[in-house]
């Protein structure tokens, strides 16, 4: 982007981003930076709130679900303190229920991970009435599916038979697809 693009911004371009993910929040952060974005990141539940409620900013990228909790907490307390923020919540468990909890609480808009930082300007300074241009080049159906599966295996703290269970699918199959490279 070039400088002249930053007057989208305004005056006040502080942004919050919330994310236990810690690599990912680090190069979110400068990515959002070269932007324009004045940037105060948070890893917690607890930090995020502290931040929101003490130097309420502009902007707002919060992770759905952190260490400590729910990023709807986050949410809640910075539309308390600043009714006028835009905040975007990410979530790598993307469902129709947590989408509308979350633009129920306040969130302007949310995004299924993985988002860049482009998507994520693009869905911050959105004016609302014309939808945001799809992404440039979106998962497959088939490395969505991977990432769903892998996401699950990871939460049953990568036991094969009890993620079999959850996702409803015989387990050698399962054992079969998680033995196979991810698609691209």
């Amino acid at each position: 982007m070039a400088e002249d693009e930053f007057v989208e911004l305004g005056a006040d371009r502080t942004l919050l981003l919330v994310d236990d993910d810690v690599p990912f929040l680090t190069r979110l952060a400068r990515a959002m930076e070269k932007r324009g974005f004045e940037t105060e990141t948070a890893e917690t539940v607890a930090a995020g709130k502290a931040i929101a409620q003490g130097r309420p900013p502009a902007y707002a990228v919060i992770d759905l679900r952190l260490e400590d909790g729910n990023g709807l907490e986050v949410v809640e307390a910075l539309r308390e303190k600043r009714p006028d923020a835009r905040i975007v919540v990410l979530t790598g468990y993307g469902a129709i229920a947590t989408a509308v909890a979350a633009v129920k609480m306040g969130a302007t808009d949310y995004l299924s991970k993985p988002a860049d930082a482009n998507d994520i300007t693009s869905a911050l300074l959105a004016n609302g009435e014309a939808l945001p241009p799809p992404p440039e080049n979106p998962m497959s159906a088939d490395r969505v599916r991977w990432e769903h599966i892998q996401r699950v295996y990871e939460m049953c703290d990568r036991n094969v038979s009890e993620t079999a269970r959850r996702l409803n699918m015989h387990r050698r199959t399962l054992q079969r697809i998680l033995a196979k490279r991810s698609p691209r």
